[in-house]
């Protein structure tokens, strides 16, 4: 099995000043679940590369069983300081792809055309798409082949607008992610604030939250068994 993990190459968040990327906890952790399952796994940013990492993911109370694993981890390490450029992968060499959040997905994997394409081959293709907690963003402009929005009556989730504004950027980020999947039609539904809920409908796999990233990526896992039996 070949899951494709695309990164954020976008670090600063909005006019504050400050530092945004990916959050650290929704890359190692699904990257593990994949790892240990023995999938061969593909990161990829649309600037290859290092990817940002935002710093307050990499902050003592952020740090999770998996994120000190990575640490410890040097070839994974370097796995992540060379992602490939996106542009340059093909959808056909993979049976998913998955999309860890942070708040740099809003600004750059949201519009990017070589992203949205991906999506939209994958979702065609009935093979696995997976974003979990800002990532959903990246479903935004994304079409189904009928040209309608990929999530128009689909059950998603994603970062919610109270998780937002407990994280005071309500009014720094481009669009919130749960406005954003309803406006498209998507059937919205989510857990408590930082409570994992993971979401899916047919081959695609939404989660809410930093807490539903390792659950999100078993998700993958099992539905990518589903389809070999």
């Amino acid at each position: 099995m070949k899951i494709l993990m695309v990164l954020t190459s976008h670090d600063a968040l909005g006019n504050t000043g400050d530092k945004t990327g990916f959050w650290l906890e929704e890359f190692a952790a699904p990257y593990y679940v994949f790892k240990d399952a023995g999938t061969h796994i593909t990161v990829a940013s649309p600037l290859g590369g290092q990817p940002p990492l935002d710093p307050k993911s990499d902050e003592p109370d952020s740090q999770t069983e998996t994120t000190r694993r990575f640490k410890a981890d040097i070839p994974a390490q370097d796995v992540l300081a060379q992602s490939v450029k996106l542009a340059s992968l093909s959808s056909e060499n993979f049976d998913a792809v998955f999309y860890p959040g942070g708040h740099g997905p809003l600004w750059d994997l949201a519009e990017d055309a070589d992203s949205i394409k991906l999506i939209e081959t994958m979702y065609a293709d009935d093979k696995i798409v997976a974003a979990v907690c800002h990532a959903p963003g990246v479903l935004r402009h994304a079409k189904a082949a009928n040209g309608s929005p990929l999530v128009k009556g689909k059950q998603v989730t994603g970062f919610s607008n109270t998780e937002e504004a407990a994280a005071q950027l309500t009014h720094v980020v481009p669009f919130l992610v749960e406005d954003a999947l309803v406006e498209n039609g998507g059937i919205y539904s989510k857990a408590a604030d930082w409570q994992p809920h993971v979401v899916t409908d047919g081959n695609l796999i939404t989660g809410q939250n930093p807490a539903s990233s390792e659950p999100a990526a078993q998700e993958v896992l099992r539905q990518l068994e589903v389809r070999k039996a």
